[in-house]
């Protein structure tokens, strides 16, 4: 298969390229700026908020994947993806801050949700609502992590929840070995699951 990924030299993209490549697929990893990647995948130079970049990318790959900074930017580029990715299925690396308690109350309104993290976790619930909201032909999916995520081992196991945390931390490892899971096998096509370890 081949995959494109946005985002391929922050936290979680590496791990993304990592787990694609293992698995023996193409891959394309896409930065705002020259960085190298993993050893057999390739780089390319582009931005999420271009719309002619998005359709050629998107129109050359099987699957285009999202791990975008919640910076300035970021909605517009989920904007670009959504809009002009066309039929490519499309998955989207979420926040936390969208899932929900077992009373239905979002963490990310939460009183002891880290200000630190809240701008991103809105901006991450903004772009939850922008593919909720699109129409029946974007193929979606958004991974919501644990609320804890950070660097860690590859166990491949994890458990997955639709709404509500699966559990409380998420290696950046198994994250992208569920992100890839969800790649070959869908199972959450235009909805939003999450996992934890």
């Amino acid at each position: 298969m081949k995959i494109a990924i946005y985002g391929a030299t922050g936290n979680i993209g590496p791990r993304l390229v990592a787990e694609a490549l293992r698995r023996g697929h193409e891959v394309t990893g896409i930065g705002r700026t020259e960085r190298a990647v993993a050893d057999g995948a390739t780089f390319v130079t582009g931005n999420a908020a271009d719309p002619a970049f998005v359709e050629r990318i998107a129109g050359s790959h099987d699957v285009v994947v999202s791990a975008l900074n919640t910076n300035e930017t970021f909605l517009d580029s989920i904007h670009d993806l959504i809009a002009h990715a066309g039929t490519t299925r499309l998955i989207v690396v979420g926040g936390a801050g969208s899932l929900l308690t077992s009373s239905g109350t979002r963490l990310v309104d939460l009183p002891n949700f880290p200000q630190a993290w809240k701008a991103g976790a809105l901006l991450q619930t903004q772009a939850l609502d922008l593919l909720r909201a699109a129409g029946p032909d974007v193929d979606w999916t958004y991974l919501s992590p644990a609320p804890e995520i950070s660097a860690g081992e590859r166990t491949g196991k994890y458990l997955t929840a639709l709404d509500e945390p699966a559990g409380e931390h998420i290696s950046y490892e198994d994250y992208a070995v569920a992100v890839l899971d969800e790649i070959e096998t869908p199972e959450h096509r235009r909805q939003r699951f999450t996992v934890a370890n």
